[in-house]
């Protein structure tokens, strides 16, 4: 119902805009672009042509929210609407954001473009940018927001509290990061404990000093199982010597999960890693899908020749020929499902490094279950359906699917769990990669099966 009724906002949202824009009434459309949230204004933004992509962002002015709105874009969309702007614009707009929204902006440019508005901005701008930007990709420390404050722990907590109302800028504030004299973070005070202690008390006293910490380097979907697990706020980020140079807040790291989603399941699918890949070209698009498809066309042509290797078999029995689609789809339906769960599961840190054998072990009881009980459904269905043929074709069929399905769910655990091991993205071991090594492994199998217990 909620979401029915946030579509049905859009929808009138979308229409409107449209409405304004062919009477090309720029006074109301201003009116209304300040009215409408960001993310509400990113979503609608998404509808319109180029040209009209243009229009509404050419009347935008260079605010807070218009910042706001640049960032709850995809990539190729904020690229495509600062192409042609001037660096004094860019730059103009820059000065609303925090430094983290700053460098994210700056990174979906061209470099000429990108240094020639940072030649703009104020040198204590400059430099906070460079630092972010210097910074691995998708690391904490291109994430985090630098707008953060310390308390010193032998302050009071009166002390404290007239220190927080002078940061207005600080963000979140619903944690309070306390240092000792050589500013090093010791400790994390809530919002919450400081206003309802006696305001003479020592913030060293109320603080929780064992506080969970990354790195500038830090992987950011790290960052995200941290503040998935203990239901953080924010985390903070440290520098070699302990001090604090960050924060990771959650509105962040909700983005990190969703982007991680995305991408994983695009190469689960054989579809590259790019998340904005429906706003690319049909060649770029079709480029980026061409080297996974093309592991399934050489896993196709390797079964043809298997399959043509055994053809006499299929010349004497040719009802053999009628179960091969069954066997290599339940075998690739039944692996892609174990290497998902698998992949899913190490995305979520719910399968942790030590139990990939007791996972392994669980997969290959529910393979056999499966095979076991598919396998006999098929064996029966032949059995009754080519009364003609040779009488052990049914076991022939059974004992192929539940090999196959076996044989599925081990090499869709084992992959990504091996794939992890070595320090390479599980995610690309579903798709094209399992289902491939299914096809051939359940043909051969299904023909050496054939071979052994049929009289040909």
């Amino acid at each position: 119902m909620r979401k029915e009724m946030f579509d049905h906002e859009i929808t009138i949202l979308r229409d409107t805009f449209g409405r304004l824009l062919r009477r090309q009434a720029h006074t109301n459309l201003i009116k209304l672009i300040n009215k409408t949230h960001p993310a509400d204004l990113s979503i609608v933004f998404r509808y319109f042509n180029d040209d009209e992509q243009l229009q509404v962002f050419n009347i935008m002015k260079e605010n807070e929210h218009t910042a706001e709105f640049l960032v709850e874009l995809d990539d190729t969309l904020i690229a495509n609407l600062l192409e042609d702007q001037s660096p004094e614009r860019i730059a103009a707009l820059l000065e609303q954001a925090p430094a983290n929204d700053q460098s994210y902006i700056l990174g979906t440019l061209e470099d000429e473009q990108a240094q020639s508005v940072i030649e703009l901005l104020k040198t204590e701008e400059q430099e906070e940018i460079e630092e972010l930007m210097g910074y691995p990709e998708d690391s904490a420390g291109a994430m985090m927001t630098t707008d953060v404050f310390t308390l010193y722990q032998e302050s009071t907590c009166r002390d404290a509290l007239k220190t927080l109302q002078d940061q207005e800028k600080a963000e979140m504030v619903f944690y309070l990061y306390i240092t000792d004299e050589d500013d090093g973070l010791v400790g994390v005070a809530s919002l919450r404990a400081l206003a309802t202690t006696p305001s003479d008390t020592l913030l060293k006293d109320i603080m929780i000093k064992r506080v969970h910490s990354v790195r500038p380097e830090t992987d950011q979907e790290d960052v995200a199982q941290i503040v998935a697990q203990y239901n953080y706020l924010a985390v903070p980020v440290l520098d070699a010597d302990g001090h604090l140079i960050g924060l990771v807040t959650v509105d962040d790291v909700v983005d990190v999960i969703r982007e991680e989603a995305t991408e994983d399941f695009l190469q689960m699918a054989g579809a590259g890693k790019d998340r904005e890949i429906l706003l690319k070209s049909s060649w770029e698009n079709a480029k980026a899908r061409l080297p996974w498809l093309f592991a399934s066309w050489i896993g196709g042509i390797i079964a043809v020749s298997i399959i043509g290797r055994f053809e006499y078999m299929l010349e004497n029995i040719i009802a053999l020929a009628a179960f091969i689609p069954v066997i290599i789809g339940m075998g690739g339906n039944i692996g892609t499902q174990s290497s998902t769960i698998i992949v899913r599961g190490m995305a979520t840190g719910r399968i942790k490094i030590g139990s990939e054998i007791k996972i392994l072990m669980k997969e290959i009881r529910v393979g056999l279950i499966l095979g076991g009980l598919y396998g006999l459904m098929l064996g029966v269905f032949a059995k009754f359906r080519f009364i003609d043929a040779d009488p052990m074709l049914g076991v022939v069929v059974g004992l192929s699917i539940g090999s196959s399905m076996l044989i599925a769910v081990t090499v869709g655990t084992f992959i990504p769990m091996f794939l992890r091991k070595i320090d390479i993205d599980p995610a690309i071991a579903t798709g094209p990669f399992v289902t491939t090594s299914i096809d051939i492994l359940g043909v051969l199998l299904y023909f050496v099966i054939a071979g052994s217990l049929l009289a040909i």
